[in-house]
């Protein structure tokens, strides 16, 4: 019998509380599908790898468009999947609570608030607005039942402010707006992962590893990491095979790049199993 939303929720929760475990983000069904056949215990959406496979930029999908993304993710998948939900698709606290009443409604069993605005010139959000944005999250996924994780991120360090005080300021204060679960996406050492985590246990961390990396997730897990995702990287894996193959094609009339490809009976195979 298919999982209700409920039970991947409290599946979801029951990840975070021990242990670490790697949350691989699909960007259509079919990756999804592909990725749950592997054993992944949980997936999560990735704003880059959707907006990519429709010719925009990460960021540019209208919030319509992301809602009925992650529909169609919670739909292909008997795993408990996260979004990646960017910003809230809106700068005041109304505004957000309005998009994380939307996206509970998809049955996501977590999702994430970013803090930063988009704005070159002032990238993120003063404490106190982001602080607001998040409590009102918390308040509107609490009117919905309350089992829906919710994620706060520090963008400091993608947004050109890699400040560790600040970005640890800022990740205590959405744990006690009542973020289950924070995140610094763009740290990398050892010292700024046990950083982020000391500073908000018990509450579980995040950790982002969308490229070739120095730690094994043994190594990641020791720190004391709950979950590590992979952003858009294995969307970028694919765009990178995809675009090899491309140009060896389309610049020296070869075929040598589809080397290494799947065949058409593994991957039929794999979507008539059900």
């Amino acid at each position: 019998m298919p999982r209700s939303t409920a039970e991947k929720r409290a599946a979801f929760h029951a990840l975070h509380r021990a242990g670490c475990f790697v949350l691989p983000n699909p960007w259509d069904r079919g990756s999804a599908r592909y990725l749950e056949s592997l054993g992944f215990q949980a997936l999560a959406s990735t704003s880059s790898g959707h907006a990519w496979s429709h010719a925009e930029a990460d960021g540019a999908m209208p919030r319509d468009a992301v809602l009925a993304h992650l529909r169609e993710i919670v739909a292909a998948t008997e795993l408990p999947v996260n979004a990646d939900f960017e910003d809230g698709y809106g700068d005041t606290p109304e505004d957000v609570a309005e998009s994380v009443r939307l996206a509970v409604a998809t049955g996501v069993a977590g999702l994430s608030i970013e803090d930063g605005t988009g704005s070159a010139a002032d990238p993120q959000y003063p404490l106190d607005v982001a602080v607001a944005r998040l409590a009102a999250a918390r308040a509107t996924i609490d009117a919905a039942g309350g089992d829906t994780l919710l994620v706060g991120r520090a963008e400091n360090f993608i947004v050109g402010r890699p400040d560790l005080d600040d970005t640890l300021a800022r990740l205590r204060a959405y744990a006690a707006a009542g973020a289950d679960c924070l995140y610094a996406p763009g740290i990398r050492t050892r010292e700024q992962i046990a950083a982020v985590v000391a500073a908000v246990a018990p509450k579980p961390v995040n950790l982002l590893v969308g490229g070739t990396f120095e730690m094994t997730m043994a190594e990641i897990a020791a720190l004391g990491v709950r979950r590590v995702s992979v952003g858009g990287g294995l969307a970028r894996a694919a765009w990178g095979g995809f675009m090899r193959a491309a140009k060896d094609l389309a610049q020296h009339g070869r075929f040598d790049g589809f080397a290494g490809a799947a065949t058409g009976a593994e991957l039929n195979g794999l979507f008539s199993a059900r």
